[in-house]
């Protein structure tokens, strides 16, 4: 009985508002206490009223009271604290604003342990027994404490709504069917969720298909950094051995390379960092859709769950490719290559090597998981100017419009000797070495042979070493007799394909891509070559003497 008193006591004593014993308390003129933090944050979201009032006994005051410390009943709560209770077992089990009630409980309420779908009522842990121990209640349908319950009772009939309405896509009572939904497809509550069920769960496994598909795509990213690191380090340690040999012509070009390899290393770790990030959060988004999904199919309440259900927003498709794939790269391997042709022919270097070294360092590319290009202004971004090497051309060919034109002639053109000259083909060779991705394209007028070659393809004779597509140093589209055909290492293919004044070449030489399409107003494939360049490749043309 004595600790009875007491929690009569500490109710007494307690503010009505935070449900905790008084902090500071201040009595208003009708007699009821609060906390004085308690009643000035009530009021002060009464202030643009002209009125305020009692929270109990809603009594009012035209100006808002002002509060003074309650001294007397303020070291009564804190006698009432040296008992070492600091607060009533049971006030704990009071509702706040943000629980739910019990329905049964009279006067101050309890908070509610379970909700009934058939009672459309909650219950605190006292009230809820009988439908624990009554056989009557026994098929109650409980679920966690809801406030939404009277969202399960039509409007229309007052019926408890356990049926679902697919042709309008809403929950109905039994007797809807009859009138407003007569002749519509209609199911039972849990029919429909069973089948929501499934879709749920087969969305859940894509997502967490997805998620793995993406720390897998992250991972490898990962790698890849490191793989372009090593690569640009290992560049950069073997540049600076060479230069050294050519310190005194060579200072300030071994310097440039340096700084451009950086350059690209860091915007190359940069772009991979970018989409890594990318991965990450849709890996975060992808984890907060499957949380929200997996709380919506563990909503024990059908209609809630029929509900909150077309609330879910649909999947948005990945921005990014289901799987990152990376192949085996020598990334600035192809720099170091271009350095030491820079160190074996200086004078070259100094004409028209820097070019090539420069070319080499800004294409590489580590996402090699993009798609070619589709249309004419997306090679075009690829485009490189082509200019021939008159020290390659036959004595037949004509060199005009800055080199970028050919022309066979009858006569014998006065070019000096030159070991990279072809002899007796009517051939050139560009002047630039091609790496990383390139387009071009070649005006024609009658037969024409358009060609990629390495540069070490004999020039002295007739033999099949020399002329372009009969060896495998080179690959060529012909076009004689109006008809086109391709060739490499002596084998014909006969191509098909309209017949334009105008080829374009498409060549992505880290990926192996060789492609020649034909240009009007639309572009059409001819033929694409996937294979293994081991070396800088050279535009080629070659005409009819």
């Amino acid at each position: 009985m004595a600790q009875k008193g007491v929690q009569l006591d500490r109710e007494t004593f307690s503010c009505s508002i935070c449900l905790d014993l008084l902090k500071d308390p201040v009595t208003l003129t009708c007699g009821h206490s609060y906390c004085m933090k308690c009643i000035k944050s009530h009021w002060d979201t009464e202030d643009e009223k002209t009125v305020y009032s009692c929270p109990q006994c809603r009594q009012t005051f035209t100006a808002r009271p002002d509060l003074r410390k309650n001294t007397m009943l303020a070291n009564l709560v804190e006698e009432l604290k040296k008992t070492g209770l600091q607060a009533a077992p049971a006030d704990h089990c009071y509702a706040g604003s943000e629980d739910v009630a019990c329905d049964v409980c009279t006067g101050r309420k309890l908070k509610a342990c379970k909700s009934c779908l058939f009672c459309l009522i909650s219950f605190c842990e006292k009230h809820l027994q009988p439908h624990y121990e009554i056989p009557a209640y026994t098929k109650h349908k409980l679920v966690e404490p809801s406030k939404k319950l009277q969202e399960n009772v039509c409007s229309r009939h007052d019926e408890v709504m356990k049926m679902f309405c697919r042709t309008d896509q809403q929950s109905i009572c039994y007797l809807c069917p009859v009138d407003e939904h007569k002749g519509h497809d209609t199911v039972s509550a849990a029919a429909e969720r069973s089948e929501k069920q499934r879709e749920l769960e087969v969305s859940r496994q894509n997502i967490q298909q997805r998620i793995q598909d993406r720390e897998k795509d992250v991972k490898l990213l990962q790698q890849e950094v490191e793989a372009i690191n090593g690569s640009a380090d290992k560049t950069v340690g073997n540049s600076e051995k060479m230069f050294t040999e050519l310190i005194r012509l060579m200072e300030k070009r071994r310097s440039d390379v340096k700084q451009q390899v950086r350059s690209q290393q860091q915007t190359e770790v940069s772009r991979v960092r970018e989409l890594q990030e990318k991965l990450e959060q849709e890996i975060t988004e992808l984890k907060r859709r499957d949380a929200e999904m997996k709380k919506l199919s563990h909503t024990q309440d059908h209609n809630q769950f029929l509900h909150d259900y077309p609330s879910l927003s649909p999947l948005s498709e990945s921005t990014h490719s289901s799987s990152i794939k990376i192949r085996p790269l020598r990334y600035f391997e192809d720099v170091t290559a271009a350095v030491s042709e820079v160190r074996d022919k200086l004078q070259d270097v100094l004409r028209e090597k820097w070019t090539n070294i420069s070319q080499t360092v800004t294409e590489v590319d580590v996402l090699l998981s993009q798609p070619e290009p589709k249309t004419r202004a997306e090679f075009l971004k690829y485009s490189c100017d082509i200019t021939l090497d008159p020290n390659t051309a036959h004595t037949q060919l004509l060199l005009s419009d800055g080199n970028r034109k050919v022309t066979v002639t009858r006569e014998i053109h006065p070019y000096s000797s030159h070991p990279d000259r072809f002899t007796e083909c009517c051939q050139v060779l560009s002047r630039e070495s091609l790496t990383g991705r390139c387009y071009w394209e070649v005006e024609k007028r009658g037969g024409v042979c358009v060609a990629v070659t390495y540069k070490n393809i004999s020039r002295a004779g007739r033999s099949n070493e020399c002329v372009f597509g009969r060896n495998d140093k080179s690959w060529v589209l012909d076009y004689f007799l109006n008809r086109y055909n391709f060739y490499y290492n002596n084998v014909k293919t006969p191509v098909s394909g309209p017949r334009s004044s105008r080829v374009g070449v498409y060549l992505d030489h880290r990926a192996g891509i060789l492609s020649f399409y034909s240009i009007s107003e639309t572009m059409t494939l001819l033929h694409r070559v996937q294979t293994t360049f081991t070396q800088p490749l050279h535009a080629g043309l070659g005409l009819l003497g």
